[in-house]
């Protein structure tokens, strides 16, 4: 199957999500994460905020933030790059240019990625047997995973069902360590 067809079937099989059920699955991916160690000791994590049907990381990026972590949030730039800026609460986001909150903070450069602890990233699906991730189609977050160390634990959050076999890869596509589902960390086998 190829990314624009996988990513319409995806879309599609979210757009069906009713709103208990997100809550409850985004709820149980944030409760796992927060348990683990490697979350836990993440003293700068960059996150995103997601949108839609996309597992809600509203929560997760608020308890990060209590429990000391500094959070970094993605801004957009026209180039399709994306910059950081920390978040400092619920308050301190605004929309930007597709309507995503971002943080209003001083933007920190596009290689402030290179210095967090902890990457949690969004992804339609992610392969099961080498980590490849399908993103929306427009590369940010290639670009941004590119400078991540190769120790660094990069983390794809899905819905059930979305770690998959046979992702379509292309030279550009960034893999990714771990997937958190409603049912648990997969640890991807590529590491």
């Amino acid at each position: 199957m190829d990314k624009v067809t996988l990513r319409r079937r995806i879309l599609d099989s979210r757009s069906r999500i009713d709103e208990k059920t997100l809550r409850e699955s985004s709820a149980a991916v944030r409760e796992t994460l927060l348990d683990q160690p490697w979350v836990q000791m993440a003293g700068l994590v960059a996150c995103y905020w997601s949108t839609g049907s996309e597992p809600s990381t509203h929560g997760l990026v608020f308890a990060l933030w209590k429990h000391g972590a500094t959070v970094i949030l993605p801004v957009q730039r026209p180039d399709g790059d994306l910059d950081w800026a920390v978040y400092d609460g619920p308050d301190s986001l605004a929309p930007g240019p597709f309507g995503i909150m971002e943080p209003v903070d001083t933007r920190r450069g596009v290689d402030t990625i290179r210095t967090a602890a902890l990457v949690i990233v969004p992804a339609l699906a992610v392969d099961r047997f080498t980590g490849v991730r399908l993103g929306r189609g427009r590369g940010f977050y290639d670009r941004a995973l590119s400078r991540v160390g190769p120790n660094v634990p990069t983390v794809a959050l899905l819905h059930e069902g979305e770690l998959i076999k046979d992702v379509p890869a292309e030279p550009h596509d960034q893999r990714v360590r771990f997937a958190a589902l409603p049912t648990g960390i997969t640890r991807l086998v590529h590491m």
